[in-house]
């Protein structure tokens, strides 16, 4: 990796100026923290982190909603296992399982729909969480619900789309970045091909990036080539794994299944056409068109700074709860809850990042 690292070195004395870069997925977050890449980067580059978790960027009246859902009558409802511990208005999904809601973690889509078929008489939900990474399994769970007849399956669809996020954030015009290493994982499903408004419609240069430390050093290489070019495209350094179309399978049943809905944001709000919903022909799978709720809308903690990390604006340490009313055992925001939590992988890496809580 030291090649690369002096070979960025070289590029940034070229272009003579700070640089600001946003790994927009949370596991990029971890991956820049357990590979050391801060150590290795000249000062002058700043790495922020961006919407990129899922969990995170979870919102209050979402999770208050899937409590409420399971704390109806004759209902189960699944989640994975790190949506438990993020915080609502007044308690987490975990709060409300420890009052008696029957709440079980599965590992997959499928688990639920096993679940629904051993319990023919309640109604399964299977909270359904996460970007286009997950949201095609989801749409196949439902498929497979239709062709085996499973009639009590039912999904809380809280899905969001990357793109449409990042376009939100350079409109607000609040964050300021001179490139994006882009997301892995989500781009193996929609390729490189969403991504082009950032180059053609704002002139910010971007690169899908793996996940070891040569990847995202490669990565980070690529996007200053092109700063110091002057040019904006979109790069794919990871591409053993992502084509420039994607999966077209994946992204065809995600069609199929699903259509885009305003979606609320965790720090964000609502951003037009990020959320996906059930099309008509599957509306009775949607368990908000079967219970009918009404669940206020809740705040965000006092001082948490939550929203502001995930546009970027602030630094986890910024925060006045971080490491100290806030940590992972007592998170106040959902940043301190997930492994891919900005929060979360500054706290847990305070020793490298220099900035150890009091």
């Amino acid at each position: 990796m030291s090649d690369i690292a002096d070979k960025i070195r070289e590029l940034m004395q070229q272009i003579n100026r700070p640089i600001r870069l946003m790994e927009v997925c949370g596991t990029h977050t971890v991956a820049i923290f357990r590979h050391g890449i801060r150590n290795l980067l000249p000062d002058s580059i700043s790495l922020l982190s961006g919407p990129g978790c899922p969990v995170c960027v979870t919102a209050i009246r979402d999770v208050d909603t899937a409590i409420a859902i399971a704390q109806a009558e004759g209902v189960i409802l699944t989640t994975f296992g790190d949506m438990m511990r993020v915080p609502g208005d007044k308690k987490s999904l975990f709060d409300a399982k420890a009052e008696g809601a029957d709440i079980r973690i599965v590992y997959s889509p499928l688990d639920a729909l096993k679940i629904a078929e051993d319990h023919p008489h309640k109604k399964i939900v299977f909270f359904a969480t996460g970007f286009e990474t997950t949201s095609p399994s989801v749409a196949g769970t439902v498929l497979e619900a239709e062709r085996r007849g499973i009639l009590n399956f039912y999904i809380y669809s809280v899905h969001k789309t990357v793109p449409p996020a990042l376009k939100a954030l350079l409109d607000s015009g609040e964050v300021k970045v001179d490139g994006f290493i882009l997301p892995g994982h989500v781009s193996t499903v929609i390729g490189s091909k969403p991504y082009e408004f950032l180059a053609a419609g704002y002139g910010k240069p971007s690169v899908i990036t793996g996940f070891d430390g040569p990847d995202i050093l490669a990565g980070i290489q690529m996007l200053l080539t092109q700063i110091e070019a002057g040019r904006a495209e979109v790069g794919i350094q990871y591409s053993r794994v992502v084509k420039p179309e994607g999966n077209p399978r994946a992204v065809s049943i995600l069609n199929d299944l699903f259509e885009p809905e305003d979606a609320d944001w965790r720090g964000l709000g609502l951003l037009p056409g990020t959320g996906l919903k059930l099309r008509e022909k599957y509306r009775l799978r949607e368990i908000r068109n079967i219970l009918k709720l009404e669940v206020p809308v809740g705040k965000e903690p006092a001082a948490c700074s939550c929203g502001e990390i995930l546009k970027g604006i602030k630094m986890p340490h910024e925060c006045a709860l971080f490491g100290k009313a806030c940590t992972p055992e007592k998170p106040v925001g959902a940043c301190m809850v997930s492994s891919e939590g900005s929060c979360s992988a500054y706290y847990k890496y305070k020793a490298v990042f220099g900035h150890a809580p009091e």
